[in-house]
């Protein structure tokens, strides 16, 4: 084997193990928030088939519907880290694009969780009772991780 073939498997080599690395650390993030995720959401997974088709379909709908507003939350966001990365701070402006953010969470959380309620109302007792037996194991997992405050 010649010095430069060499070479080139070693790059290909470090190359594949980075990428490798960060697709396992990706992955974790991504399993460490799934478990911490909107309770209701998920308790989508736990129903019967063609009922869980149509509870993802609704939230799906309501993500289409709230693209724009999800495009500017991340916009404000991405507007504030680059604020905070100037020489001197415009604490205002930081924190109306913080402001802007948060609104736009805020407001399609409440779209996903009305179309949820919307869901629920349709659906089966049966149904209803697996999304507020997700809802309390999602108070309780809450609850064990926050940290205990004392006055």
């Amino acid at each position: 084997m010649s010095a430069r073939w060499v070479r080139g498997l070693v790059i290909a080599s470090v190359v594949l193990n980075v990428f490798l690395a960060g697709a396992f650390v990706g992955g974790a993030v991504w399993l460490r928030n799934a478990k911490t995720g909107v309770s209701l959401e998920s308790a989508g997974r736990q129903l019967p088939d063609q009922d869980r088709k149509a509870f993802r379909e609704a939230l799906r709908q309501v993500r289409v519907q709230s693209r724009q507003i999800i495009l500017d939350g991340q916009q404000a966001r991405q507007q504030a880290a680059d604020l905070l990365q100037q020489p001197v701070m415009d604490k205002a402006a930081v924190s109306a694009a913080l402001e802007r953010a948060r609104n736009a969470d805020v407001t399609v959380r409440t779209r996903l969780e009305q179309a949820i309620v919307d869901f629920a109302a349709s659906t089966s007792p049966e149904n209803r009772s697996v999304l507020a037996q997700a809802l309390l194991r999602h108070m309780e997992r809450r609850a064990a991780v926050a940290p205990n405050k004392s006055p």
